[in-house]
C-alpha cells in the first residue's frame, strides 16, 4: 500500500488532430485545463502533459531543495525553479528527452558552491528527478543572488 497517493484524470474526445480535451486533479486545482494537439503541437491555448511534467518537477525539486538547505543550516529565503521539458521526435512518436532546471536562490549562510552543491543533491534526490532517471537528461543551473 502507498504511503501517498494523488489523482488526477484527462478526458479525450476525437482524433488526434482534430480532437480535444480536458484534465482534472483530484485536490480540484486543475478542472477541466483544456489540451488539445494544438496546445501540445503548436503552442496554442491550453496545457498539455510537458507543462504540466515541468510544473510538476519544478515544484518536486525545490521542495527538496529547501528541505536540503534548511537541515544543513542554511536559510532558504526565496527559491525559484524554471524547468524547461524538452520533447524531440523518436522513431514515428515523440519522447521527453531533457528537462532543463533552472533556480535562482536567496538564501543566508551559504556561498554559491555549497548553494550549487545542495541543488545537485536535490536533483538527484526529488522524486521526478527519480523516477525520470535513466529516461531523461536532467539538466541544472544554479544562481545564488
Amino acid at each position: 500500500m502507498a504511503d501517498i497517493a494523488r489523482k488526477a484524470s484527462a478526458q479525450w474526445k476525437g482524433d488526434l488532430r482534430s480532437g480535444q480535451g480536458t484534465v482534472s486533479t483530484g485536490s480540484g486545482v486543475l478542472e477541466g485545463a483544456p489540451y488539445s494537439f494544438k496546445t501540445r503541437f503548436e503552442n496554442g491555448n491550453g496545457t498539455n502533459p510537458e507543462e504540466l511534467l515541468a510544473a510538476a518537477h519544478a515544484g518536486c525539486f525545490t521542495m527538496q531543495l529547501s528541505a536540503l538547505l534548511a537541515s544543513d543550516g542554511h536559510d532558504p529565503q526565496d527559491l525559484r525553479t524554471e524547468a524547461t521539458c524538452e520533447m524531440v521526435k523518436d522513431g514515428p512518436g515523440f519522447k521527453i528527452s531533457t528537462m532543463r532546471l533552472t533556480v535562482r536562490g536567496k538564501v543566508g549562510n551559504i556561498d554559491a558552491a555549497e548553494f550549487e552543491k545542495h541543488v545537485q543533491q536535490a536533483a538527484d534526490m526529488c522524486p521526478l528527478s527519480r523516477v525520470m532517471k535513466g529516461n531523461v537528461e536532467i539538466t541544472h543551473e544554479a544562481v545564488l543572488e
